[in-house]
């Protein structure tokens, strides 16, 4: 699950920026696997073709590229689809980003089973040379 940034259009295409990345789920950058995009919230949308691209600012920061998707706004909540550990085994710290938590849906319940980074978790172990500190 992915959180609407914003929206961006120009007269060839619409982008939808989300705040996951390519530091997240790989796969698409990689080798161009498809990933369904769903509002979280269901409801009678238009559809629109859109590249849904996310914040680290790479050619290859993508999740779709000119798919049919529904319109989403700003602040939605979008499901990427068949992303799970799969993608998570994938995932990197690249630009220093946390990688995110992973969840457990079961029927109408969920289970955080493994935590959020921090910024801490990324830089623990790291240590300043006692030479570069004096």
């Amino acid at each position: 699950m992915t959180k609407v940034l914003y929206i961006k259009s120009n007269q060839d295409k619409n982008f939808v920026v989300i705040d996951a990345g390519m530091n997240d789920l790989i796969r698409p950058s990689l080798y161009n696997s498809y990933h369904q995009i769903r509002p979280v919230l269901q409801q009678k949308r238009k559809m629109i073709q859109a590249d849904v691209v996310g914040p680290i600012c790479e050619s290859g920061d993508y999740i779709a590229k000119e798919r049919n998707i529904p319109e989403f706004e700003r602040g939605e909540l979008m499901a990427v689809m068949s992303a799970g550990a799969y993608g998570f085994t994938m995932s990197s710290n690249y630009n220093s980003r946390p990688r995110v938590a992973e969840v457990l849906v079961k029927d109408d319940r969920f289970y955080i089973i493994r935590q959020r980074e921090t910024y801490e978790d990324i830089l623990r172990g790291e240590e300043i040379p006692n030479f570069l500190s004096q």
